[in-house]
């Protein structure tokens, strides 16, 4: 089932379990442990926000290290989005364009293509939240124009 449609199924198993006068601000899924599926789900009540973990039963989580890994995995993959490239990504290429234009340095190729390929990471939503997720950014910042030269 494509994501769109478990993030969906998970939005309505959230509504219901909501407490009275919540709304379902969000669901984001995860996979803290390869195959074992978590959607993080926030809800609202005025200014005041809660939490819950669903299964993949749509099911509420108790078990707190569960819900503390799905919540963990879901922020550190949030902040690598936010923070990957700058945050600039576009302006970035742009400037790996003008750069091969006018100075040609080797390796810019490379690093435009890097740059794309971070860029429609980041940027296809919705994400699985993951440690493979993580990788590939890393993966992605390593090979790019932010990559560490000797």
């Amino acid at each position: 089932m494509p994501l769109t449609d478990e993030l969906a199924a998970a939005a309505d198993a959230a509504r219901r379990l909501a407490g009275e006068g919540e709304a379902l601000a969000g669901v984001l899924a995860a996979e803290a442990a390869t195959g074992v599926r978590s959607y993080l789900c926030a809800f609202a009540h005025g200014e005041e926000r809660s939490w819950l973990v669903l299964d993949e039963a749509h099911r509420a989580v108790t078990w707190r290290e569960r819900v503390r890994d799905t919540a963990s995995i879901v922020a550190v993959c949030e902040l690598a989005a936010e923070t990957a490239g700058g945050g600039q990504l576009e302006e970035l290429r742009r400037q790996l364009a003008s750069l091969r234009l006018t100075e040609a340095p080797p390796g810019i190729e490379e690093a435009e293509a890097a740059a794309l390929a971070l860029e429609r990471t980041l940027a296809t939503p919705p994400r699985l939240a993951s440690p493979a997720w993580l990788d590939e950014v890393g993966r992605l910042l390593r090979a790019g124009p932010m990559a560490p030269r000797p």
